[in-house]
């Protein structure tokens, strides 16, 4: 079993600080993936804008 010991050696049942810590330690990663990895996510908001701008000038030119 994995050790629930805190820091002062406090014994934490539930293994939250461990968790908190794996959770701290791989955020960098998580967030450094997010930055270079952002070509799909970047073409889901170009195509967006694309759409509410096709839709915007329809709605215009149906308003004129």
């Amino acid at each position: 079993m994995a050790n629930t010991q805190g820091p002062q050696g406090n014994h934490d049942p539930a293994g939250s600080t461990q968790m908190f810590r794996a959770f701290v330690d791989e955020a960098p990663q998580g967030r450094q993936a997010a930055a270079s990895g952002g070509g799909p996510r970047l073409g889901l908001i170009v195509g967006v804008v694309v759409a509410v701008a096709i839709v915007a000038a329809v709605a215009w030119l149906a308003l004129k």
